[in-house]
């Protein structure tokens, strides 16, 4: 999607952005020498947004030759919301739209928080390594409290950059897709690797970010699409469900489509999510439709969401006919990310005495 992304992201060239473009450069010669870590926490279904902005590039770098590592985040369901509702049916869900992007068991692993103890054990250790202030001032959890379910904030909204850290660092993962705004969140990984390394002695990497160019995708309503708010297509959603939804999602009163993202934000994003599925520049998109209007563009968006997901579609529906195969999957991911996750605990006790 170079189009895509050349037209709508900033070429700034920040240290991190410097940084991740040799990092791609490096995957391309050596991508043995690399693992990544990445997931999703089970709060709802997947949708478009995480298929253009993570999910692809997860497929990407498995083929490329990565040894990727994919966590469904169930503990940390509970950092935002009282309980984990529809937990299983979440988790399940997941496990269908992986497989249908193409995620392969046997290139990727795919397991889940609560089955790998191990890996939790770590969070002791590292919290120890890092101060309240810290926590108290990482900007991601700051915006996380903001729009937290909750009537008071728990403990556990203060310890997610930690635990993330021991999400990444288990595996001993070095690379981290992430957005811009995740930013401070891996640098509290790798202040923990760091701290822990002069403390006790080398075990862990300091991760780099692989930072996405994903375009920000707008939901339905007009706002960023999102699992939470209701304004988005769902991966597993039917031909027919995903028309109605586009029928109904905000456009404006000027009848000539143009790409405009900060002047006519709902036309530009929808125009936008037909430019991603049609691997196409948003403009080219637009100025094909002109002067037909909102309802020529929801057919445009329509037509061109339905033939991007008909294939993910059929394999998904194909996959659900054998849900004892897609819980394997979860079950195998869960061994060998747990025999990981021993395998580093147990050096974490040899270099910290025993400690744990």
């Amino acid at each position: 999607m170079t189009t895509v992304a050349a037209s709508v992201t900033t070429t700034t060239a920040t240290p991190a952005r410097r940084r991740s473009a040799e990092l791609e450069q490096q995957i391309q010669q050596n991508p043995g020498r690399f693992r990544v870590m990445t997931g999703d926490r089970p709060t709802g279904a997947l949708h478009l947004g995480h298929y253009f902005g993570t999910l692809h590039n997860r497929v990407r770098l498995q083929d490329l030759g990565v040894d990727v590592f994919v966590i469904i985040a169930d503990y940390q369901v509970l950092t935002d919301r009282d309980v984990a509702e529809r937990l299983g049916e979440h988790m399940e869900g997941m496990l269908l739209d992986y497989l249908a992007i193409g995620l392969d068991p046997a290139r990727t692993t795919i397991f889940n928080h609560s089955a790998v103890p191990a890996l939790n054990q770590l969070m002791l250790p590292f919290l120890s390594l890092v101060s309240v202030a810290e926590l108290s001032r990482n900007p991601t959890v700051k915006d996380e409290i903001a729009h937290s379910r909750q009537s008071a904030v728990s403990g556990l909204m203060f310890t997610y950059p930690v635990h993330q850290a021991a999400d990444i660092l288990f595996c001993k993962g070095n690379l981290v897709p992430v957005g811009q705004d995740q930013l401070p969140h891996l640098e509290v990984t790798r202040s923990v690797a760091r701290r822990f390394n002069e403390r006790y002695g080398p075990v862990f990497p300091e991760p780099d970010a692989l930072l996405s160019a994903a375009p920000l995708l707008l939901g339905t309503d007009g706002t960023k699409m999102s699992k939470s708010r209701g304004n988005s297509i769902a991966l597993g959603a039917t031909a027919d469900e995903t028309a109605r939804l586009i029928r109904g999602a905000r456009t404006d009163a000027d009848r000539h489509i143009a790409y405009a993202p900060q002047t006519r934000p709902e036309v530009s994003g929808l125009v936008l999510l037909a430019a991603l599925c049609l691997d196409r520049d948003p403009h080219e998109v637009a100025e094909e439709i002109g002067d037909g209007g909102g309802a020529a563009l929801k057919r445009t968006v329509t037509d061109a969401v339905n033939e991007r997901l008909a294939p993910v579609r059929a394999r998904r529906a194909e996959y659900a006919q054998d849900m004892a195969y897609v819980r394997s999957v979860l079950r195998d991911g869960n061994e060998r990310a747990g025999a990981v996750a021993e395998a580093t605990l147990a050096q974490v006790r040899q270099v910290m005495g025993g400690v744990l």
